[in-house]
């Protein structure tokens, strides 16, 4: 895959939300001319990219509440996220994760 910086400014694309809980929330393909995306969840989760369909975990890279983060993908892949896991300081909660296509 080429190197694609995130600009300080892309079109917007496409945008899915997925509702996500202890049971994982997946995506559609990105589209053909997507190579970046822009996260934001209102809980803190995991999430998973890649190839065909995806089962998020626990163990997979995580994105707290509230924070956007922009991420390199490959036209077709998929993504999907899960809430995370409670610790002592965190109570995990279900939530709205939202995907949207860059260019």
């Amino acid at each position: 895959m080429s190197f694609f910086p995130k600009r300080h400014a892309s079109r917007v694309g496409i945008s899915q939300a997925i509702a996500y809980d202890s049971s994982v929330g997946a995506t559609n393909p990105f589209g053909a001319a997507t190579y970046q995306i822009r996260l934001v969840a209102n809980s803190a989760c995991h999430y998973r990219i890649g190839d065909g369909s995806q089962t998020a975990t626990i163990a997979d890279t995580y994105l707290p509440a509230n924070a956007i983060e922009y991420v390199i993908v490959s036209p077709g892949q998929r993504i999907a996220a899960v809430k995370a896991a409670t610790n002592g300081l965190v109570t995990a909660t279900a939530g709205t994760f939202w995907v949207t296509e860059m260019s």
